[in-house]
């Protein structure tokens, strides 16, 4: 199977024929046909007759948010011998705000004909029989829907060439149309869609701002924090406004609101990053917090003279700086695993230093300052087999890469808010149910005990005993928000158009005279750190913001890694997924503008 971007061309015959049928996808309702009801056909089309797809397909927003992907009539389907079609919703109006046959999407796919439902679909109309459902053991979808209201349609591929549904959630009509169930998950049949950048920009409200005497904000500073969408937005103005209120105890009907949005956080934030329960979630103000918690609550207490802490060179500061104070404290000592020269860490020497003193071990899923993957599920194998609990900062990653903390199996997680599209001062902890009981509160005060006199206090149970004081319980409902968007756009769908856009920057990038880019793992992210010959980091970045550009420059608070490789400071271009190609490019030409004299 191949997968093209563009207008498939020389595919196919010159136009319709009569010896390609048009098979009917699903049967006319049991109670017979009906005007108002009536089957999708798959209808075969020249190739010539399929314009250029340029226009983004969009869907009307619609109350309670938006739907995402494109309306049955942009699905394009055809086969490697060339015979292809056009899946149409029959009944679908002539709407402006739904797409139309010239945008869409394309992805080959076996040709479907009536055989590739031997038994027919049966029941009501718009599910599935059982038995079309085991064609395949990748068939993702629960039921096909159509007629007066076509949401979430599940096309799925049959047979053996194609290995996960094509599938697109559209609507009959534009004011129908939704946006994913908040629960859908990120493998929803629907985010096999290919992710593009037009499909969330809008949601940024800061994406339009002008800057620096009326250029457009090009936002390229995304590893130390992103942008926020409109819902996020939203979400904390719909605090405020309506909530406000502390949480736990009060006997008011706004305490009991503002602790069910609060709580509610806390099961989604489980949920994201697969998490057994809430009770393994402990909010906090952000990553560098989260790291303080476990380096004070969980690791200080099993620590002795001589005892070694196991890092990276690759680490922020934020995952050094509160081990040593806490090696000071107890006597124990740092020691660190090396990367090569793309700055991935070695893992052998990683083994090697792995020893009997060692007591944890603390890594970074993704360099902020180079953008290397880390190999986390070795490491976290390595450790386990020498029963040292481990730590994951994913302060880098949640936001651009799938993290199930149930299949990585470490006993500790941190991120934080404001990296995953979410507000500022908002970040969580996942532990372990074991670890998180193991863990003494290293902060006190209200909301996190049970009993307290002069004489003693008793603690209540994780996640609240490590919660002391009045929590940011804006922030925990924004945090929220930000991650049901990601989910309602498909975290794996968005990796996927991030990874290609990285690809494409690096390519750009490295046509700049004289540009050296830092960290070059086969494993990244969208982070690009880069010097520039014969140019000082600060004048790069200061005329990079002269043209809009929001860069980094300096040391990205990761200066062990960057002296690794004989520097003090790069300047660093990070993508998310509102960031296009034509972002890259204008990057690209500001660059080469500059080292060229202009």
């Amino acid at each position: 199977m191949t997968t093209s971007s563009g207008n498939p061309k020389n595919q196919g015959p010159a136009g319709p024929s009569d010896d390609v049928r048009s098979p009917v996808l699903v049967p006319e309702s049991p109670a017979g046909p009906s005007d108002d009801v009536r089957p999708p056909v798959l209808v075969p089309e020249s190739p010539a007759a399929v314009p250029d797809w340029q226009a983004p397909p969009r869907l009307a927003p619609a109350a309670g948010g938006r739907a995402f992907g494109a309306a049955p009539e942009a699905l394009k389907i055809y086969e490697e011998e060339g015979r292809f079609g056009r899946l149409e919703a029959s009944g679908a109006p002539n709407s402006p705000d739904l797409p139309s046959a010239s945008a869409g999407l394309e992805k080959a796919v076996p040709w479907l004909s009536p055989e590739s439902f031997p038994s027919g679909p049966s029941g009501a109309p718009g599910s599935l029989a059982p038995e079309s459902r085991s064609l395949t053991e990748n068939f993702h979808s629960e039921y096909v829907s159509y007629g007066d209201f076509v949401s979430y349609g599940d096309v799925v591929s049959y047979g053996d060439v194609v290995s996960y549904a094509d599938v697109v959630p559209f609507a009959k009509e534009a004011g129908l149309s939704g946006p994913l169930p908040a629960d859908a998950g990120s493998d929803h049949p629907s985010h096999a869609v290919p992710f593009q950048a037009w499909q969330a920009r809008d949601d940024f409200p800061i994406l339009g701002l002008k800057v620096e005497g009326g250029k457009p904000l090009v936002w390229l500073d995304n590893a130390a924090t992103t942008q926020k969408p409109r819902q996020v937005i939203e979400r904390l103005v719909k605090y405020y406004r309506e909530e406000n209120s502390n949480v736990h105890r009060g006997a008011h009907a706004l305490a009991t609101v503002a602790t069910e949005a609060y709580e509610s956080a806390r099961r989604t934030t489980a949920r994201f990053i697969g998490a057994g329960g809430p009770e393994n979630i402990v909010f906090v103000r952000g990553a560098t917090e989260g790291l303080n918690l476990v380096a004070n609550a969980f690791a200080a207490p099993r620590l002795g003279p001589g005892d070694e802490i196991l890092l990276t060179v690759l680490e922020h500061h934020a995952n050094i700086v509160p081990w040593q104070m806490v090696a000071r404290k107890t006597g124990a000592r740092i020691v660190v695993a090396p990367v090569d020269d793309s700055g991935q860490i070695v893992l052998s020497e990683f083994a090697r230093r792995l020893g009997g003193r060692t007591k944890i071990a603390s890594v970074s899923h993704v360099s902020n300052a180079l953008g290397t993957i880390a190999p986390v599920e070795e490491i976290v194998a390595l450790c386990r087999a020498r029963s040292v609990p481990v730590v994951v900062d994913a302060a880098q990653s949640v936001a651009h890469l799938p993290v199930n903390v149930a299949e990585l199996g470490a006993d500790f997680l941190v991120f934080s808010g404001h990296k995953v599209y979410g507000p500022a001062g908002i970040g969580a902890v996942y532990g372990t149910t074991e670890a998180l009981r193991g863990s003494v509160p290293y902060q006190g005060g209200g909301g996190m005990i049970a009993d307290v006199t002069f004489e003693r206090t008793v603690y209540r149970d994780p996640p609240v005993r490590f919660e002391a004081g009045t929590p940011n319980i804006a922030g925990a409902a924004g945090l929220e928000a930000a991650l049901d968007y990601l989910d309602s756009l498909g975290l794996s769908r968005v990796a996927a158009y991030e990874d290609q856009l990285l690809n494409y920057a690096t390519d750009r990038l490295s046509s700049v005279p004289g540009l050296s880019i830092v960290g070059t793992a086969w494993r990244k992210t969208g982070v690009i750190s880069f010097v520039l010959k014969g140019k000082s980091v600060r004048e790069v970045g200061s005329r990079l913001a002269g043209e809009g550009l929001a860069v980094r420059a300096g040391h990205h608070c990761a200066q062990p890694i960057l002296r690794r490789f004989g520097l003090e400071e790069t300047v660093r271009a990070s993508l998310a997924l509102y960031n296009t190609t034509d972002e890259v490019d204008f990057l690209t030409d500001a660059l080469k503008g500059l080292q060229a004299g202009a």
